[in-house]
């Protein structure tokens, strides 16, 4: 028998006992074993182990004995009556060395932690080999010119540039595929062998070989039919197998008849280009019902102000005059601009702001809409009365926004500009797709959108305002944002530029030499959403002027795609304050890997992006950030959502 011990084990009460299988060469029933003669058999040998498992059962396990490392050694037993052969594993150590001079080295033992063991020669001259290879490598780093020091860096830097690790990034131990790699192998193979027969049918179509290219379609259909939407093995019916092998074998009739190198090639390019044109044509599509379900009024919502609608004429609240209207141009209170048509995302920013306001009854809120929801908001704030001060106003009403006095609601009477947005044959519409689709988003027609740029007309008698955006949810009392010094800027915002991201050139088409001569292609981006506003400032500066001048140069859309962000970078260009980061998060509208301590702690969560927080896309995991806010004990609030 032979005895194995290994110090390394930390199951001391397990005792391993092995039998060879077969005769060791060198070993016989006669042979005297001495420990200093003993060395490791040249030939590797097969080694029966029994032991006892954990729970008390008889285990046995066969080892090959090539399998062991070289910190296995062998030697013979005490007693030369024996002839038994001990095998144990060196303990490593760079601060002792290793021993061999009692008698608990050759002696196996239960108490592992204390044995002192036998070392090799080899592995003694081989740690010998790198202490003086590392010894000597060492000298020559501490005695290295700075010249040849500089000469080894330039070299790896160039070797870095050259290094190619795209094919190895495919690879991720988390992917799913990679949890089994062998779990879809016999789907992957019947869809290569789809493809390959639609080649090899298409080929025998042109050349006459009629039978086998009926053959070949039936295959086709038989092996879609198995796969069905499977996407592992074991997902597949019994029978697919089969099928995989009925096709293997008609490919390979095919390919002894029709195999032509040149000829499958092009049939696989133009395979590939169709295959191209229908994956663009379905992201095409897909950007285009995202933006459609984005920008679509849910249903629940377009409910909710109906009813109110309803009740505000229903109970005569035309003729009620608000009360404390000389609030609404008292400069000492807290003056806040909300443009919106969403009755219950206007909600939300008011009842998310008051509830952290400190001092409530000193906040003013301007509430601006459109006509068809101006019943309705002014409904929801008189059925639902808070200590702050809401005034709702209507967008009709202001009589100098018109064409003669505002560059967009010019632009937009133009042809140009209606053929763009209106008539489904212009090259920019959805079956050509040469423009994104998302700039012809129709927010971009409404003068809510652009009424950020004539605050001073808007509020004339106000010195300081905060602009919210309706799909803002504030988290903090906002009132340290009127005590901030701006250092004779227009606009307080927090920047959104990291690294390359975000600067002026993401937005700004700086091949215009009208951009490119005015304008710094790395100034820093910031964020419309959550704005301080000096409107002192802002008519000493004629910052509207600013705005018409550059809005009426970009009239053919060459300085920037619509939107207010791109001209309100402009205007304000030089005259933006960067406010503290955690005053504006970003992103709870697109970006699902938001750090949740940053949504935490922010004064202003914001949901830009498609996945607004009122729409069945929102991400769940940002919703209740913004739905703790909603009034779910208003009436027409259930009865619109339970019958959605």
């Amino acid at each position: 028998m032979v005895f194995l011990s290994r110090t390394s084990l930390s199951c001391g009460f397990m005792l391993l006992l092995f039998q060879f299988c077969f005769k060791v060469p060198g070993l016989t029933a006669d042979t005297s074993f001495e420990q200093d003669e003993f060395q490791q058999p040249d030939d590797n040998f097969y080694i029966t182990v029994t032991y006892l498992d954990a729970s008390g059962k008889f285990q046995t396990h066969k080892v090959d004995s090539k399998t062991l490392s070289s910190s296995w050694v062998w030697e013979s037993s005490v007693d030369k009556n024996q002839k038994p052969v001990v095998v144990r594993q060196i303990q490593e150590s760079s601060s002792q060395p290793i021993t061999n001079n009692s008698q608990e080295s050759i002696h196996p033992s239960t108490n592992y932690d204390q044995q002192q063991n036998p070392i090799d020669p080899i592995k003694l001259r081989r740690q010998k080999l790198r202490q003086e290879r590392k010894e000597k490598r060492i000298a020559e780093l501490i005695h290295m010119s700075k010249e040849t020091e500089r000469q080894m860096q330039k070299a790896a830097i160039e070797r870095t540039k050259e290094f190619n690790n795209t094919r190895k990034s495919w690879y991720s131990i988390w992917r799913k595929e990679y949890i089994n790699p062998l779990s879809d192998s016999t789907v992957k193979l019947m869809r290569d062998q789809i493809i390959m027969a639609k080649v090899y049918a298409s080929v025998a179509r042109s050349t006459g070989e009629t039978d086998l290219y009926n053959t070949l379609m039936g295959h086709i259909k038989e092996n879609q039919h198995a796969i069905g939407d499977s996407n592992s093995d074991a997902e597949l019916p019994e029978s697919a197998l089969e099928h995989a092998k009925a096709m293997g074998h008609t490919l390979s009739i095919a390919k002894d008849k029709l195999l032509d190198s040149a000829v499958i090639s092009r049939k696989l390019r133009a395979m590939l280009q169709s295959l191209e044109g229908n994956i663009n044509a379905v992201k095409k599509h897909n950007t285009f019902l995202v933006q459609h379900a984005a920008k679509t009024m849910p249903k629940p919502v377009h409910c909710l102000s109906l009813q109110l609608t309803t009740d505000y004429f229903l109970h005569n609240h035309t003729k009620k005059e608000m009360p404390d209207k000389e609030k609404l141009e008292d400069t000492s209170l807290y003056h806040y601009a909300i443009f919106s048509d969403n009755v219950l995302a206007a909600s939300v920013v008011v009842n998310s702001t008051v509830v952290h306001a400190k001092e409530p009854h000193k906040h003013v809120f301007h509430i601006v809409t459109d006509k068809l929801n101006f019943a309705a908001m002014k409904m929801w704030f008189i059925a639902h009365p808070l200590p702050a001060i809401v005034d709702v106003e209507n967008i009709d009403d202001f009589k100098w926004l018109n064409s003669s006095y505002c560059s967009v609601l010019r632009q937009l009477e133009s042809a140009r500009i209606k053929e763009y947005y209106f008539k489904a044959n212009h090259p920019s519409s959805l079956s050509d797709g040469n423009e994104n689709l998302k700039y012809r988003n129709p927010k971009y027609l409404s003068m809510l959108n652009h009424l950020r740029f004539y605050m001073p007309e808007v509020y004339p008698k106000l010195d300081k305002l905060l602009f919210l955006d309706d799909d803002i949810v504030v988290q903090k009392d906002l009132t340290p944002l009127w005590s901030i010094d701006m250092k004779g800027m227009v606009n307080g915002a927090v920047e959104t530029c990291k690294e390359s991201f975000h600067r002026f050139d993401t937005y700004l088409n700086f091949s215009n030499p009208l951009i490119s001569e005015n304008f710094d292609p790395q100034a820093c981006g910031w964020a419309f959403g959550m704005n301080i506003l000096d409107l002192k400032e802002w008519k000493k500066r004629n910052i509207t002027g600013i705005y018409h001048y550059w809005q009426d140069l970009n009239e053919d859309r060459q300085l920037w795609k619509l939107g207010t962000l791109p001209p309100g970078l402009i205007t304000f260009y030089n005259l933006t304050y960067p406010l503290d980061r955690r005053w504006h998060v970003l992103g709870l509208g697109y970006d699902p890997a938001i750090n949740p301590s940053d949504i935490e702690n922010a004064g202003v969560v914001h949901y830009n992006g498609n996945y607004k927080p009122w729409l069945d896309l929102a991400f769940t995991k940002y919703q209740s950030y913004w739905s703790k806010y909603v009034n779910v004990d208003d009436p027409n609030i259930q009865n619109c959502y339970s019958y959605q």
